[in-house]
C-alpha cells in the first residue's frame, strides 16, 4: 500500500500542478498541501529516521523561504514557490535536492525562451484560443512555470528517498 501511495500520489500531483498551470496560470493550494500531508504520514511509516525525517521538512521550509522572498518580490508567482517547498519536503536536504533545482530551471529557462518565441511567431496569432496553449499565447501574463517545476519532478522522483524505497521494496 506505501509503494502505491508513493508511486502515485507524487507523480500525480507534479502532471496536476503542470496541466493546471498550462490550462488556468494556476496551481491549487491542494497540491502542496497533498505533497506535504503525503509525505508526513508516509515517510514515517517507510522507516525513515527522524534525522532524516526532519531534513527533509527543514527542506521545504527552507526553500519555502527563499520562494517566498521571491514572490513577495514579485519574481515568482505563489503556486510556483509552494509547489517548489512542497516538492523539495519529498527531495530532502540531499544532491537530490540540487538535482531537483537545477533540472527543474533548466526546462524553465527552456520554456521562457520557446514562449517567448511563440509569443512573436505567426503561430500565436493562430492558435491563442486553443486551451492549452491561450496562457503561452498571452503576453499580459507570465510563465507557466509549473510545467518546468511538475517535469523537473518527474525527472528527479526516482532518484528521492521514498522512490528509492518503494523500488527497494519492489525489487525484494
Amino acid at each position: 500500500m506505501l509503494v502505491a501511495l508513493i508511486f502515485v500520489i507524487f507523480p500525480f500531483c507534479m502532471l496536476f500542478a503542470a496541466i493546471s498551470d498550462m490550462v488556468s496560470m494556476t496551481i491549487a493550494n491542494r497540491v502542496s498541501a497533498v505533497l506535504v500531508a503525503t509525505f508526513v504520514v508516509v515517510a514515517p511509516l517507510t522507516g525513515m529516521d527522524w534525522t532524516a525525517y526532519g531534513l527533509h521538512l527543514a527542506a521545504g521550509l527552507l526553500v519555502l523561504s527563499v520562494t517566498f522572498t521571491l514572490f513577495a518580490l514579485g519574481g515568482m508567482g505563489g503556486g510556483d514557490a509552494k509547489l517548489l517547498a512542497a516538492t523539495s519536503v519529498w527531495m530532502g536536504l540531499s544532491m537530490t535536492l540540487i538535482q531537483y533545482l537545477v533540472i527543474a530551471s533548466i526546462i524553465g529557462g527552456f520554456l521562457t525562451l520557446a514562449i517567448l518565441a511563440y509569443r512573436k511567431s505567426i503561430l500565436a496569432v493562430y492558435t491563442k484560443q486553443n486551451m492549452f496553449l491561450r496562457h503561452f499565447a498571452d503576453e499580459k501574463v507570465g510563465i507557466p512555470y509549473g510545467v518546468a517545476l511538475g517535469i523537473g519532478g518527474l525527472l528527479t522522483f526516482p532518484e528521492s528517498p521514498l522512490a528509492m524505497w518503494a523500488l527497494q521494496r519492489l525489487a525484494s
